[in-house]
Formats: C-alpha cells, structure tokens, sequence
C-alpha cells in the first residue's frame, strides 16, 4: 500500500509524476505553497532519475565579463555601473583575448561571455572578439550573449534580431547562456528590471536563436518580489516555447543577492526555497532535459542537496566569476575538476564530465576526447 504524502493536495500531483503526466499551473502553485518540501523533493528526484539514474554532469569551464559598464539600472543588479563610473570597466578586444588565455589549459572546453549593455561596443566589436576567440582557442566552445544582450545589439545597429543571430553565430558565437529572463511577469518586471527588454521580447529573441539551430539555456530569477503565480506562470512560458522549438538545454533557477543593489532590503533566499526553486523546476519543465544547481550562487553545500531535488547538473570550474560577487556572493571564484568530482561523488551520484551540449568528455592523462 502505498504512503499518502502529508499534505493531501500533494497526492493528486504524486499520480500525475508517476503516470509521467504534464503538471498543470495550478499544480505548480501547490508545489510552490505546501510545506512538505520533502515530499516536493522526493517527486523531483524521481523525475531526476527517471530522466538521468545517478548521473551528475559537470563541465572545465570559464567566465569571461568583457564590461561591466551598462545603460540599463535595474534595481536587481549590483554589477552593471555607468560610462563614467571611475570603478567601471571595459576590456580591448586583446584584453578579452588574454583574459581567456590566462584561464585555459587543455582541458577546458567553454568560455561563458555575458556582460553589459555598453552604449559604445558595437557588433562589429563583439564579432571581432568572436573570431579572435574562435582562431586562438578553436576547440572551446563559445556560449556567448544572453537574449538582453542581442536583444540590445540589433537595436543600435538598426537590424533585426535573427540577423544579429547570424552574425554573431557565423563570427564564432556556438550557443547562448539564457540569463536576463528575470521573471516574465510585467509587473514585477517593471519595478526590478524596466530598462530591459520585456519578457514576450525575451520568448521571441530566444525563438529566433532557435530556429536558427542555435542552443540556449534558460533561467528565473527568484526571492524578490514575485510570487507563487509568477515563477509559474515564467516557468509554463517556457516549457510553451521548448514544446516549439526544443531549443533549451537546461534549465537554471537564480537565487536574487541583494547586497549592493536598490532591493538590499530584501532578505537572501533561504535553503528552503533555494531547493524547492531546483525541485519544482524539475516537476514542471518535463521538456528540458536538465535542471542546473548553480554552485555559485546556491553555495557547493547547497548544490550538493540540489542533486537529490531535482538537479542533475552542478555547472564547472568558473574562474572569476564577476556578476553574482558583485551583488555579495561569498563562494570561491572557482573551483578545480578534481574539487567538482568530489563535491558530486560526496553526495552520492556519478560525475560525468560534459561539453555544453552534453556530450560527455573522456579523459586521459594528456588530451579529452568529447563522445559524440
């Protein structure tokens, strides 16, 4: 006979996860609502290993922020500063280039590229910086650029955003991160990020990366001012547009810092929602393949609770990570390979070493061989 869960609104979603049945909005909702986290995290996990057994994913990989400097002021950022803030930065292209090399060795096969909307680079500076990468570090796969930023790119340059797309993925640009959806709802989305594209802007820019056969992640921004309804409601949007396209690989829910930004009023996240966030992903997204515990931001503490929430995916070695420290994260700047096979073996899972597109990477003492 099977245990009935605690609380009782939980049974009826335990049969539809057994059955492997879409999970409706207001099913979402319950899982956000009830307190029997350990009832949300044990239907997630057996999702998690439906989809991946004991399998963890981790990938050698860098972060490069080529400017901080950006015209947007949103009240949840604490990285983005003016032209004329004497504690800005920007990068020469050579600078960009030495900035990648100081981080690579052999084994690293992704550079993550994000920055700000700077009002003076161009695309023609970004696709420079592209095929410079590309050229020197030709094996490393370059996911470049979230929809805010194309988004922000085609506008100066008067073009479209599937042209911009193209030029960027024909200079080099291989897939793209997904960061800046925030939450979709218009009007949270008005008071924490109103100079940004809005979040039917973010679906479309998404789509046209696509249909252009080009990969991206996905994210949500939670513990600001949304509610139950609008971490949903962004998380049916796109489970609606992966039913399209199919374009999304994974999936990252993002713990909102407040320190250093307008919003620091507002208290950090607590453990409890950083894994319902992992775990409730998992039950809802049943269409993108993986659900990412971002170690950065949730801790490697955190993360390795993640992994039994629904997460099958830790991220990679980092290395200077600009965006998440700027708002008061107090993680490493990075973690070493053999750091990230122990963090996932003392969990109990299998690490499995990954390209971006989940490809696993075999390794020997002098080379990788990615298994296609």
């Amino acid at each position: 006979m099977q245990v009935l869960f605690e609380d009782p609104h939980l049974n009826p979603i335990r049969q539809k996860v057994e059955a492997g049945e879409r999970l409706s909005f207001e099913d979402g909702v319950t899982l956000y609502r009830t307190h029997d986290i350990l009832a949300v995290g044990y239907l997630a996990n057996l999702v998690r290993e439906r989809l991946h057994g004991n399998t963890t994913y981790f990938n050698v990989n860098r972060h490069i922020n080529p400017t901080d400097v950006c015209v947007a002021s949103c009240r949840l950022c604490a990285f983005g500063k003016r032209v004329r803030d004497p504690k800005a930065y920007t990068m020469s292209i050579e600078e960009v280039w030495q900035r990648a090399g100081e981080g690579y060795t052999e084994a690293v096969t992704e550079f993550h590229i994000v920055g700000g909307l700077h009002p003076e680079l161009t695309l023609d500076w970004y696709c420079e910086m592209l095929r410079g990468l590309k050229t020197r570090f030709p094996h490393v796969h370059l996911k470049a650029f979230t929809m805010v930023e194309i988004a922000y790119l085609a506008r100066r340059t008067k073009i479209g955003v599937r042209e911009t797309l193209e030029r960027l993925r024909d200079a080099g640009m291989d897939s793209l991160p997904g960061g800046g959806a925030e939450i979709f709802a218009p009007a949270v989305r008005r008071i924490i990020c109103d100079h940004k594209i809005d979040g039917d802007d973010w679906i479309e820019t998404a789509r046209a990366a696509h249909q252009l056969g080009l990969r991206s992640n996905c994210t949500m921004l939670y513990g600001h001012i949304e509610n139950d309804a609008d971490r949903v409601d962004h998380l049916v949007k796109l489970r609606a547009l992966q039913d399209e396209t199919g374009g999304f690989v994974t999936f990252i829910p993002l713990a909102f810092h407040p320190d250093n930004t307008p919003l620091q009023h507002i208290g950090k996240t607590t453990g409890f929602a950083d894994i319902r966030n992992i775990a409730v992903a998992r039950l809802m997204l049943d269409n993108i393949p993986h659900i990412k515990a971002y170690w950065v931001m949730m801790t490697p503490r955190m993360a390795q609770i993640a992994l039994r929430f629904g997460a099958d995916d830790i991220d990679g070695t980092i290395v200077e990570e600009r965006i998440y420290h700027d708002a008061g994260a107090t993680t490493s700047q990075g973690l070493r390979r053999a750091e990230l096979l122990q963090l996932i073996r003392k969990a109990g899972r299998t690490p499995v070493e990954r390209d971006t597109l989940y490809r696993p990477v075999q390794r020997t003492e002098t080379a990788f061989t990615v298994l296609v």
